[in-house]
C-alpha cells in the first residue's frame, strides 16, 4: 500500500552547532586516536587532543591573516587529516569554508573562488597549486594560499601548512585554549557553516548554504539510526568535498571513532584490509565492481559460487522476513560462508558491521547478494541541499528498519511527502538555508510552508520506507507520450557481468536506445577463450560474436520489462564515463545531459535509420 506522506518519530533535536559536537568528542575521548593517515611508509595517529591543538592553531592563523566571522576560505584537496583540521579550524573561527573537488579544472576552480568571494584557499600539493596559479590573476578576492605539501619554491602570497600552523602557535599561552573554546562556541545554530557547489550538469554550479544546525541536526538524527561508539572505525575515501562523507565523518568523530584516510582511491581495496574498519560509506560503483568480480567466476569456482548464491538467497529470504533459516539451510550456509562468503568479508577487512550506500541508486539484487554474503549495506538517500541524509535503512531492530530496494525511513525529525506528480518533498531541520546569492533559484525549490522539492521521483509505503524510482528530469518521454524511468532498467543491466555502465537515451524519440560501456575485464576474458583479438577495444566491439553475446546478455536481463522500455539500438563505447571527462559527478552519477551532448552525433545517427525494429550495434 502506498502513502502520500510520512513523518518520522519526533526526536529531541534541539538546535546546535558543529562546534558543540567537536568539543563533546574531544572532552570525552581525549588522548584516544582520532585521525589515522599514511606517511613515509607508515600509518600514524592524531589523538583527539592533538586535533584540538591543531584546530586552535588554524583558527588563530586565520585570524592573524585578517579573516573573521562570515569570511570565506576554500578547500581544494583529496581526503587527508589536514582537510579535517582546516575545516574544523574554519568552523571555530566562524569562517565559512568552501570545499572544491580536486578533480576540477583551473577555470572551474576560479569560478567557485570568485562566486564565493573566498579570501584564502587551502591546497593539497603542487598539482593543485599549479591550477590556482594559472587563474590567480582572475581571482580578485583571493589573498592567501596555504599548501599542505608544498613544492621546494613557493610563489608570492603562498605559505606552507607548517608555517601557517606556526603563525597560530604564537597565539598560545595561559588561558588560550579556554579563550579559543569560548570564541568557537559563540557560533549560532543559524550561522552559515559551509557553501557547497553542486556539480551542475547544465549552466554554472550553485552554492548550497548549509548552516551549523543543518549539519548538527543531521549528525544527531543519524546517530540515532546508525548506532556508533568508540569501538568503531572507518576508512574515509569518498570526496570530503561532497557532504555525504563529510557529514558521516562529523558523526564518527563525535562518537569517538577512528577515521583513517585512504592513501588514494587506487589503494582503497588494500587499505580496507589494513585498517579493517567497522563502518564504511561508499557509492554503488564499489559494490557493483565487487559483485561483478565475484559472480564472474567460471569452471569449478563458478559452480561453487552459484551454489553459494542459491544457499545465500534461501538464508536471506528467511532472515529478511524475520525468521530463522531451517536447520538444513543453516548447515549449508555455514559451509557456503566458509568456502565463499568469508572471502568477501575478508576483502573488506573482516570486521565490517555495515556499509552505508548513497549518492546514486543501488540495485536491490546486488544489495541482496551482499546481505546473503554477510555484508550489510544500509542504503540511504539525500541531497547536498539536505545536509545530506533524509532517509536511511538502519541496523537496529532488524528487520523492521531494514528493507532492501528502499532507502529506508525518514530520519528522526524529518517529513517526506510525495507530490501529485510523484516528486519527493522533504521538510526538516537539515534543509539548506538557500543557494548563495540566488534568491530566485531558492524560491523555485522551496514551497511557502518549508518543503524542499528534491527533483527526484519516488514512492512511500505504509510503513514509511521510501523507494526512489528516478530523477524527475531524467524521465524519458518517448515521441508516443510514454514515460520511461531509466534507473530501474539501468540497475537491472548492472547486475550482468558483461555490463559496466549503461545509459538509456531516447527522450522525444520513437524508441529507446542504449549507450553501453561493457565490463572489459569479463568481456576480454570471454573473447580470449573464443580466440578473438583483444588488443584494441574498438575492434573487439566490432566483432560479430561480441555483439551477439552482448545482445543476448542485455535482452536476457530485460525480459520482464515492457516493450516500450526495451532499447531497440545499442551503442558500444570503448571508454568508461569518468569524473575526469565530466560525464560523472563526484559521487559517480551519470551526467545525462553531458553524455547526450558528447555522444549527440552518434545518437542522432541511430534515429536516422529507418529499420527501428532491428537491433543495431555501433562501436564508438
Amino acid at each position: 500500500m502506498k502513502a502520500r506522506e510520512y513523518a518520522s518519530t519526533p526526536a529531541d533535536l534541539r538546535e546546535g552547532t558543529l562546534l558543540e559536537l567537536f568539543f563533546e568528542a574531544v572532552d570525552r575521548a581525549g588522548d584516544d586516536p582520532a585521525l589515522r593517515y599514511h606517511r613515509d611508509g607508515e600509518w600514524h595517529d592524531l589523538s583527539f587532543r592533538e586535533v584540538l591543538e591543531r584546530v586552535r592553531r588554524v583558527s588563530a592563523a586565520l585570524a592573524s591573516r585578517g579573516l573573521s566571522r562570515g569570511d570565506r576560505a576554500a578547500l581544494l584537496s583529496p581526503n587527508r587529516p589536514e582537510w579535517a583540521l582546516a575545516d574544523y579550524g574554519c568552523l571555530a573561527a566562524g569562517v565559512v569554508d568552501v570545499p572544491i573537488y580536486s578533480t576540477l579544472t583551473a577555470s572551474q576552480i576560479a569560478y567557485i573562488v570568485n562566486n564565493s568571494g573566498a579570501r584564502l584557499i587551502f591546497l593539497s600539493d603542487a598539482e593543485q597549486l599549479a591550477k590556482v596559479e594559472e587563474v590567480r590573476s582572475r581571482c580578485e578576492s583571493l589573498e592567501h594560499v596555504v599548501v599542505f605539501d608544498p613544492p621546494a619554491e613557493l610563489p608570492d602570497r603562498t605559505t606552507s601548512w607548517v608555517d601557517f600552523l606556526a603563525e597560530g602557535e604564537s597565539g598560545g599561552g595561559e588561558g588560550s585554549e579556554e579563550r579559543f573554546r569560548e570564541e568557537a562556541l559563540s557560533a549560532r545554530p543559524d550561522d552559515t557553516a559551509t557553501i557547497l557547489y553542486t556539480s551542475g550538469t547544465t549552466g554554472d554550479p550553485k552554492g548550497v548554504m548549509l548552516s551549523q544546525n543543518n549539519l548538527h541536526s543531521n549528525v544527531r538524527a543519524a546517530s540515532k539510526i546508525l548506532l556508533l561508539d568508540a569501538s568503531d572505525s572507518t576508512l574515509s575515501f569518498l570526496p570530503l568535498s561532497h557532504v555525504f562523507q563529510r557529514m558521516v565523518d562529523y558523526l564518527l568523530f563525535n562518537r569517538g571513532c577512528v577515521i583513517a584516510y585512504a592513501r588514494s582511491l587506487e589503494t582503497v581495496s588494500e587499505d580496507l584490509k589494513v585498517i579493517r574498519p567497522t563502518v564504511v560509506v561508499s557509492v554503488p560503483r564499489l559494490y557493483e565492481k565487487v559483485y561483478a568480480r565475484v559472480t564472474d567466476a567460471s569452471g569449478l569456482k563458478g559452480t561453487l559460487v552459484k551454489w553459494a548464491r542459491g544457499v545465500g538467497d534461501r538464508w536471506a529470504e528467511a532472515k529478511l522476513a524475520g525468521r530463522e533459516p531451517n536447520g538444513w539451510t543453516s548447515l549449508q550456509y555455514r559451509l557456503a560462508e566458509r568456502l565463499v562468503f568469508r572471502k568477501i568479508q575478508e576483502a573488506v577487512g573482516g570486521r565490517l558491521r555495515y556499509f552505508v550506500s548513497g549518492g546514486a541508486p543501488l540495485s536491490p539484487e546486488i544489495n541482496r547478494f551482499f546481505f546473503s554474503a554477510g555484508v550489510m549495506i544500509l542504503e540511504g538517500y539525500g541531497l547536498t541541499e539536505t545536509s545530506p541524509v533524509t532517509n536511511v535503512n538502519g541496523p537496529a531492530d532488524f528487520p523492521e528498519n531494514f528493507r532492501i530496494g528502499t532507502v529506508g525511513k525518514p530520519l528522526p525529525g524529518t517529513e517526506i511527502r510525495i507530490a501529485e506528480d510523484g516528486e519527493i518533498l522533504v521538510r526538516g531541520p537539515q534543509v539548506m538555508k538557500g543557494y548563495f546569492e540566488l534568491p530566485e533559484e531558492t524560491r523555485e525549490v522551496m514551497t511557502e510552508d518549508g518543503w524542499f522539492r528534491t527533483g527526484d521521483v519516488g514512492e512511500l509505503d505504509e510503513d514509511g520506507f521510501l523507494r526512489i524510482t528516478d530523477r524527475k528530469k531524467d524521465i524519458i518521454v518517448t515521441a508516443g507520450g510514454k514515460n520511461v524511468a531509466p534507473q530501474p532498467i539501468e540497475n537491472r543491466l548492472k547486475e550482468n557481468r558483461f555490463v559496466d555502465q549503461p545509459v538509456l537515451v531516447g527522450d522525444r524519440r520513437k524508441f529507446l536506445s542504449l549507450l553501453l560501456v561493457p565490463d572489459f575485464d569479463n568481456l576480454e576474458a570471454w573473447a580470449r577463450e573464443k580466440g578473438l583479438p583483444t588488443a584494441n577495444r574498438r575492434e573487439l566491439l566490432e566483432e560479430p560474436g561480441v555483439q551477439s553475446l552482448l545482445e543476448e546478455e542485455v535482452f536476457g536481463e530485460l525480459g520482464d520489462f515492457s516493450r516500450v522500455e526495451i532499447p531497440k539500438k545499442i551503442v558500444l563505447l570503448d571508454e568508461e564515463f569518468s569524473i575526469e571527462d565530466g560525464t560523472l559527478t563526484p559521487t559517480q552519477k551519470v551526467k545525462r545531459r553531458v553524455v547526450d551532448e558528447r555522444y549527440g552525433e552518434v545518437i542522432d545517427a541511430l534515429y536516422e535509420e529507418a529499420a527501428a525494429e532491428e537491433v543495431m550495434f555501433t562501436a564508438w
